[in-house]
């Protein structure tokens, strides 16, 4: 169940996706992230889906493995979509399931939710995986740096924000580790109704958040010892620069944004 969480975790390699400036890919999913939004017919997501296609393509990372991010949600998703079907008035009536009737607009409207769902893992599961925390903290510390001028700690909140990203695949083996070990034990996490596998996670989440604080009191001591004192005064290793190859994709999306909405 943990291994088919793919958030946070990150592929090396030299494709084309993988060597565009981190802030051209973070402006891109903002950009991704509103242009599904700003969608609101059923027809006009086949644009992000071929985009998202060619963008898998190029990155080099099979699309099993971005399929497999969308298994630990599907309930949820599932969940948004029957919620959307029935409580979504309006349209002709298509059928009944007992007293709760299904209508076409809310039939659209659960279809749109669920894409735009699944466009959002997708497109978010594309830049976790093409790009390294190191260089997620660069970006957003780039991109947030005018604020500075209003003292807002920047570089704090990019290192928050990485760091926050970088233990999810830590905690995610750790769960894991935990709960083969309370099976070997005699738990049992899969059978029973819901309260019932509810009640069999406390072994779990117990010995997981004191794993996680201890962890996360050993980085700050490690931090310290180091003489980290935040983003203010730090030099970069790797000075982040735009290059052609963000100038293309920044266009080539542009025009896929463009075409949907005319």
């Amino acid at each position: 169940m943990f291994n088919d969480i793919t958030i946070g975790q990150y592929f090396p390699g030299d494709s084309i996706v993988h060597r565009l400036d981190p802030r051209s890919k973070l402006i891109l999913t903002v950009a991704f992230i509103i242009w599904v939004f700003l969608l609101n017919k059923i027809w006009t997501y086949i644009f992000p889906a071929i985009y998202m296609v060619i963008i898998i393509f190029l990155s080099g990372i099979s699309a099993r493995y971005y399929l497999k991010g969308i298994k630990p949600l599907w309930p949820i998703i599932l969940l948004t979509f029957i919620i959307n079907m029935f409580f979504t008035k309006g349209g002709a009536v298509l059928f009944h399931l007992g007293p709760l009737a299904v209508s076409q607009q809310g039939f659209n409207q659960a279809i749109l939710i669920t894409l735009r769902l699944v466009f959002l893992i997708v497109g978010a599961s594309v830049l976790t995986l093409t790009t390294s925390p190191v260089q997620l903290t660069d970006g957003i510390e780039s991109l947030m740096s005018p604020m500075q001028v209003i003292n807002f700690p920047v570089g704090e909140l990019a290192m928050m924000m990485t760091i926050a990203l970088r233990f999810i695949p830590t905690l995610i083996e750790e769960a894991d580790r935990i709960m083969k070990a309370q099976m070997a034990r005699g738990a049992d996490f899969d059978t029973g109704n819901i309260i019932d596998r509810a009640k069999s996670m406390v072994p779990l989440l117990v010995p997981l958040f004191i794993s996680a604080f201890r962890r996360a009191d050993e980085l700050a001591l490690a931090m310290e010892a180091r003489c980290y004192r935040g983003g203010k005064g730090r030099t970069k290793f790797k000075v982040l620069k735009f290059s052609s190859l963000d100038y293309f994709a920044t266009a080539f999306t542009a025009v896929f944004i463009v075409v949907s909405l005319i």
